[in-house]
C-alpha cells in the first residue's frame, strides 16, 4: 500500500525543515509506472520551472505505481537531491489509485497532476491553478480541444479522443471538451469531498471526477494547452478506450438511478436564485431549431405518408435531441426527465394531429397545414417550458 513520503530536502537545512513542515499552496502529483528513462529529465524540468517561474509555494509528489524497473530508486534519489520533492510507493497500478492516495494525503490548498513526460507545456500550469487559488473555480483541466490549444499527436489517438469526448457529451451531457488530458487540478477541500464518491482507480478516474464535479454544480475551468504526444507512452489505447466506455455506461446508469450527489459542505456553490432569462433564451433557440428540422421532415414525408403521418414523423425525429438539449441547456441537468418528456411528446402528437385533422376537413392547402403545425408546435413548446424548463 502507501509507503510514507520520502524526505524532500537534504537534512540539516533550516530552510529545508521549514519547507517540509509548511503546507504548500500547490501540490503537483506525478504518477509514474516504469518510467525510469523519462522520470529524471521530466522531474528536473518541472522543478526548474516551479523554482524560477511559479509564484505560489509548491511541492512535487512522485507516486510510483508498483514499477518493476528502476523508477522507484530513481524517484527516491530525486527526492533526496531536489528541494520540495517527495515520493511515495504503491503496491498496485492505477493512475486513479495514485491520485486518490496522493491527493487524499495532501495538505495543499490546490492538488494537481501531470504526466511525467510533460506532454503539456508547463506554461499552462499557472493559468490552470490560479482560478483555484483565488476561489473562482473548483476544478481546472487542460484541454487539447479548446480554442487556442496547439496539439501534435498521432491521427489514431486524435480520432479516439474526439470520438470519446463526443460520446461523453451525448451520453452524460457534459460540457467538458477534453476529459482525458493528463493535466488537471482541484481545490484541496473539494478533492477531499469528491474522492470518496469516485469508484474508478484507473484511467476513467479523470472523467468520473469531472462529471461528478459538474453534476454537483462545481465550476470547471478549461485551459487551452500546447500538447505533444509522447511516443514512448505506457498507455494501451484500445484497452483504455474500452475501459472508458464501460465507465461511461456505469456513470449513465448511476445518474439514471438518481445517484451521484456529493455532500460538498462549505465548498458547495449556491445556485442562482433566478436564471429565467438565460433559460428562456436557450429554450427559444432550441425550439426554433427543432421547429425548423421538424418542418423539413414534414415537407419531405407529407406526400408519401400523408399529413398526419408526416407530423408524427416530424415530431418523433426531433424528440430525443430536443429532450437532451433542454436537459443540458435549460434545465441544467445531466440527463432528460424522460417520463415528463414522453408525456409531452405524446401530447404534442395528439394535439398537432387533431389540429391537422380539423384543417384537413376544411382545406388541403399546404400553407394552412404548415401554419397550424407551427402554431401547435409552438404551443407544445410553451407547455414544455412551463412543465419542465420553467421549473428546476
Amino acid at each position: 500500500m502507501l509507503r510514507p513520503f520520502a524526505a524532500a530536502e537534504r537534512p540539516g537545512s533550516a530552510r529545508g525543515a521549514s519547507e517540509l513542515t509548511a503546507a504548500p499552496v500547490v501540490d503537483v502529483v506525478v504518477p509514474v509506472y516504469n518510467e525510469e528513462r523519462a522520470l529524471e529529465p521530466g522531474i528536473r524540468r518541472l522543478h526548474d520551472y516551479l523554482s524560477n517561474d511559479f509564484p505560489f509555494s509548491w511541492r512535487i509528489t512522485i507516486v510510483d505505481n508498483a514499477s518493476t524497473d528502476g523508477t522507484r530508486s530513481q524517484a527516491d534519489r530525486l527526492a533526496r537531491e531536489l528541494p520540495r520533492v517527495r515520493t511515495s510507493h504503491l503496491d498496485r497500478k492505477g493512475r486513479g489509485f495514485a491520485l486518490r492516495c496522493a491527493w487524499g494525503a495532501s495538505d495543499a490548498d490546490v492538488v494537481a497532476y501531470m504526466d511525467v513526460d510533460l506532454s503539456t507545456g508547463l506554461g499552462a500550469l499557472l493559468p490552470l491553478v490560479a482560478p483555484l487559488v483565488s476561489g473562482h473555480s473548483d476544478v481546472a483541466i487542460g484541454s487539447r480541444l479548446a480554442p487556442g490549444s496547439h496539439v501534435a499527436r498521432h491521427p489514431k489517438r486524435e480520432i479516439i479522443s474526439r470520438t470519446y469526448n463526443l460520446i461523453l457529451r451525448a451520453v452524460l451531457a457534459t460540457r467538458v471538451r477534453d476529459a482525458q488530458c493528463g493535466f488537471k487540478a482541484v481545490r484541496g477541500g473539494v478533492a477531499q469531498r469528491l474522492l470518496p464518491a469516485i469508484e474508478d482507480d484507473g484511467w476513467f478516474f479523470d472523467t468520473e471526477l469531472l462529471v461528478l464535479a459538474e453534476r454537483n454544480g462545481l465550476r470547471i475551468h478549461e485551459v487551452p494547452v500546447d500538447w505533444v504526444d509522447d511516443t514512448d507512452s505506457r498507455v494501451h489505447v484500445v484497452s483504455t478506450a474500452i475501459g472508458d466506455l464501460k465507465g461511461t455506461a456505469r456513470m449513465a446508469i448511476r445518474f439514471a438511478r438518481g445517484r451521484g450527489r456529493v455532500d460538498l459542505g462549505p465548498f458547495a456553490r449556491a445556485p442562482l436564485s433566478d436564471d429565467f432569462g438565460r433559460r428562456a433564451v436557450s429554450f427559444s433557440l432550441i425550439g426554433a431549431a427543432s421547429t425548423a428540422v421538424s418542418l423539413v421532415v414534414f415537407l419531405l414525408t407529407r406526400a408519401p405518408i400523408g399529413p398526419i403521418g408526416a407530423n408524427v414523423a416530424a415530431v418523433t425525429a426531433t424528440f430525443v435531441a430536443n429532450a437532451w438539449a433542454h436537459a443540458r441547456y435549460t434545465e441544467r441537468r445531466s440527463r432528460p426527465r424522460w417520463v415528463r418528456s414522453l408525456a409531452l411528446y405524446a401530447g404534442a402528437i395528439a394535439s398537432t394531429s387533431a389540429a391537422l385533422a380539423l384543417v384537413d376537413a376544411v382545406t388541403t392547402s399546404l400553407t394552412a397545414q404548415v401554419a397550424v403545425l407551427v402554431a401547435t408546435w409552438s404551443l407544445a413548446a410553451v407547455a414544455r417550458f412551463v412543465v419542465i424548463g420553467g421549473s428546476r
